[in-house]
């Protein structure tokens, strides 16, 4: 069973100043150990699957534009509206943005070409947006006619129009993992964003506790859609919710957060505001894994027991974390699908694959498809650069556990329980010459062996005072120059 370290001490990182404003980010986070045995055992299976695939996906995929966001009433760059033909008047924009459901048509939907182009670039779960903050449903939700599969939606008619359940058969039938990304927030319900009033920014636009029916009217409708996909979409191995600002906020962190604002910016002028918005997650979560036993629970960004990992977004820590984790990284554009996106290299993926590994992390790697339903090209090249790689050296990725100390030089490190090692070499864009020794900075026994995986060449050990030097033939370096990265394995 999987050890997990005791409590981490919290700490905030405050970042991007602007107007005397700190944005908070967790860099190191406090983890609180799951106690069920059958989501440990499922936690411990999911780290060993090490490489997984996110996809965004919705109506403003029409668009091009960063999912849900230019809804939010809040002064970023990345929630500016510069859609529609009224982007100036945010009501008429809200309009056509949630008009964008009538011209959704994706009839080139073909999860199985995804499924198969991720299984062979080694994944080994998928996780899906089944609904973002806009509230529009990837599918078909009972509860809702804001859906893939509403009324007015011309894609409704298609025998695929409950396109999570196909997303989901798809990737099991390739025996990955299924994951429902899911919103708690959502802009388009009028128990979240209630008529009467404005929005004034990403949270619920009214005091939960001056209307609690309404606000529990919105805690059952979030838990009816969550049950919902438990309960009508097969085996489901995660539930991935985003939207951490929708959570019970112990009444000393509100205080605490707001006298850090003030302090700070002496206009006063509080550009998120943090609201108790209790969603009854313990409740929720019993719920579900009665729906589903051993589920793992990532309710992002919130500190609690039902946070199962935590997730570093679009960025890679600098260090191995002592609890489980997977960083959410963008490929290529943006999250959501945008015009013109420049992917990743398979170099620089790969990389980051290593790199995250050797911390003991995952990697969940998003692409994004577009309006008609279909993955760039560039999305597929990228994955079967990485599957190529995967081919050859997936042994050092698939089941290890990272090994101290961790990263020397540009060489990363990962072992397993059979007491293999592995050197994986990153070899730089511009590099012209492998070395023919490798200097190991920790002592081998006596009997090891060395083998390039792929190569038909065995590596001489020879021992030093502070560890060993590993011989690699010159006649492999030649061969090795061309490569992104290389393993050598130790037995």
């Amino acid at each position: 069973m999987m050890k997990i370290t005791k409590l981490f001490v919290l700490f905030l990182v405050l970042l991007g100043m602007q107007l005397g404003i700190a944005q908070a980010v967790y860099e190191d986070e406090r983890y609180v150990p799951e106690t069920d045995p059958a989501v440990l055992e499922k936690l411990d299976e999911w780290q060993d699957l090490k490489f997984g695939l996110l996809m965004h996906w919705g109506a403003y995929s029409q668009w091009g534009i960063v999912e849900s966001w230019s809804l939010c009433p809040e002064e970023y760059g990345w929630c500016e509206r510069k859609k529609g033909s009224n982007p100036e008047n945010y009501f008429a924009y809200k309009q056509e943005y949630e008009d964008l459901q009538k011209t959704f048509n994706p009839v080139k939907f073909n999860p199985e070409k995804w499924a198969k182009a991720a299984k062979d670039a080694g994944m080994k779960y998928v996780v899906f947006t089944t609904k973002h903050h806009d509230g529009f449903s990837m599918f078909d939700s009972k509860y809702t006619d804001y859906k893939i599969s509403g009324k007015n939606s011309p894609f409704a008619s298609n025998p695929r129009s409950n396109v999570a359940k196909e997303v989901f058969e798809a990737f099991r039938a390739q025996n990955m993992w299924a994951g429902a990304y899911f919103s708690k927030p959502d802009w388009h319900s009028e128990y979240y964003w209630d008529p009467y009033f404005p929005p004034k920014d990403r949270n619920v636009n009214y005091d939960p506790k001056s209307y609690p029916e309404k606000w529990n009217s919105f805690v059952d409708f979030t838990h009816n859609q969550i049950l919902e996909l438990l309960t009508d979409y097969g085996d489901i191995d995660i539930l991935w919710l985003d939207g951490g600002w929708v959570a019970k906020t112990p009444k000393s962190e509100i205080t605490s957060w707001y006298d850090h604002q003030l302090k700070n910016d002496e206009t006063g002028y509080v550009k998120h505001r943090i609201i108790d918005q209790d969603i009854k997650m313990d409740e929720l979560v019993e719920k579900a894994r009665e729906k589903q036993p051993g589920l793992i629970v990532v309710d992002r960004a919130v500190h609690g027991k039902n946070q199962n990992y935590l997730t570093p977004e679009n960025r890679v820590p600098e260090k191995p974390l002592p609890y489980p984790w997977e960083s959410c990284i963008i490929s290529g554009g943006g999250w959501s699908w945008s015009p013109n996106a420049k992917y990743m290299s398979g170099r620089e993926a790969v990389h980051m694959l290593v790199d995250i590994v050797a911390k003991g992390g995952n990697l969940l790697l998003n692409v994004a498809p577009n309006p008609q339903g279909e993955w760039d090209q560039g999305a597929y090249d990228l994955l079967e650069e990485i599957g190529a790689w995967m081919d050859i050296n997936s042994e050092a990725i698939y089941g290890t556990k990272p090994m101290a100390p961790y990263k020397f030089d540009n060489i990363c490190l990962t072992t397993k329980e059979d007491g293999s090692v592995y050197l994986i070499y990153l070899v730089g864009e511009d590099q012209n010459e492998i070395p023919t020794t490798i200097d190991v900075p920790f002592v081998l026994k006596n009997k090891a062996k060395a083998k390039i995986l792929g190569v038909n060449a065995k590596c001489q050990i020879i021992k030093t005072k502070k560890g060993a030097k590993i011989m690699i033939p010159e006649r492999t370096t030649e061969k090795l120059k061309s490569s992104i990265s290389f393993v050598l394995r130790i037995k």
